[in-house]
């Protein structure tokens, strides 16, 4: 098997695993119970808190855990813009968000918040000056991808944080999902109040995430029902999962040091390779501005689910868009953004790596796709 849909999500370590089953096993007790086994399940949650929040730098307080990407965006846009209503209703954002951002604010729209959209440029980059003319008086949150999850382009964060932080008044949520692990971003010194990370990114189990949410800060809860997570998330914890987390993370990160070196080779490869095939057209690039575990690209003529399907009978996993679109038959939003035309966008192809990706892997990849292209093409003309 050649599994290249990290970005959809990753295989769960077995260490991971382990600590999932041994949590759930031996500290199964409800954290908010004042008995033993409720005190030894908070000392878990504590523990793992304490842990995730040294390695991504803040405190163990600004740490909430959520179910994933999906709810900490929502959570971090929703609540800063209803809780802070009384200084404005001018919300910025871009249009290659991922969905659970792009249509969190498409539904902020529609309940009379003013929305910007800033656009991109052929590679898929916003303007930091597009940026800056877009502020207003009235303006109270900036909420940006990272690293985009179709494209692999890499936001200018640290250049908007540095503009941002001459507006205490507007907040910077970061979608950092597909950055965690890969490419890093310093979440006190780039300025930024808030930030989502989903577990399964980065070899957790699903249904796991984190948001960060700077001290100081203050959202309106999505969920109500008790004082669990700062009182912004009602509920009872999923105390395995975060364990699962903190292990993943702690593991993931041990292995960027050395592993982001592999990550460039992999793509490296897997470009020049893409480049021989004639029928192909890159959508992404290596390098400066973009993430090195992601490739994207068109065969125009080919359907891309066809695609997926014939290299799914040879045990090799690619995947179209966002998997949280992939079975939608549009065409790539987020192409059709960066101005690259209806035929890339509806015949997109998406690879992704992992630490756990291995060059061979790439080279057979190649060796298949030289040989299915031609005949696909074949097929569909």
């Amino acid at each position: 098997m050649i599994y290249l849909d990290n970005s959809a999500t990753t295989k769960p370590y077995k260490e991971v695993l382990e600590t999932y089953l041994t949590v759930s096993e031996q500290y199964f007790g409800n954290p908010s119970s004042l008995h033993t086994l409720g005190l030894e399940a908070e000392k878990v949650l504590t523990r793992s808190r304490e842990v995730i929040a040294k390695l991504l730098g803040v405190k163990a307080k600004e740490v909430i855990f959520t179910s994933g990407g999906t709810e900490g965006n929502n959570l971090a846009i929703k609540g800063v813009s209803l809780e802070h209503l009384s200084r404005g209703k001018h919300i910025i954002t871009s249009v290659v968000e991922h969905a659970s951002t792009y249509e969190t604010f498409a539904e902020l729209e529609n309940q009379g918040f003013d929305v910007t959209y800033l656009p991109v440029n052929p590679t898929g980059l916003v303007s930091v000056d597009d940026l800056k003319k877009a502020i207003r008086s009235d303006t109270i949150l900036v909420s940006l991808i990272h690293v985009n999850n179709e494209t692999g382009a890499v936001q200018p964060i640290q250049e908007i944080g540095e503009v941002l932080k001459d507006y205490p008044k507007v907040l910077f949520h970061v979608d950092h999902v597909q950055g965690i692990t890969k490419v890093p971003v310093h979440l006190k010194k780039h300025h930024i109040d808030l930030c989502t990370i989903s577990g399964h990114k980065f070899h957790g189990v699903k249904g796991t995430g984190a948001l960060y949410v700077r001290e100081g800060i203050t959202l309106s809860p999505m969920l109500h029902g008790g004082v669990q997570e700062a009182r912004l998330r009602a509920g009872t914890e999923n105390v395995p999962g975060i364990a699962a987390l903190a292990k993943a993370l702690r593991m993931t990160m041990d292995k960027s040091e050395k592993g982001k070196s592999n990550l460039i080779r992999l793509q490296e490869k897997a470009i020049a390779g893409l480049k021989e095939i004639d029928g192909i057209i890159l959508n992404s690039q290596s390098g400066k501005g973009h993430a090195p575990h992601i490739v994207n690209f068109s065969i125009p003529g080919a359907k891309p689910e066809v695609v997926i399907q014939s290299l799914s009978h040879q045990q090799i996993y690619v995947s179209t868009k966002s998997a949280c679109s992939s079975k939608l038959s549009s065409p790539s939003r987020i192409l059709l953004e960066m101005g690259l035309g209806h035929k890339r966008a509806e015949s997109a192809i998406r690879i992704s790596f992992s630490y756990e990706t291995q060059v061979e892997e790439i080279d057979t990849f190649i060796q298949v796709m030289k040989k299915e292209v031609p005949k696909l093409l074949q097929v569909m003309r």
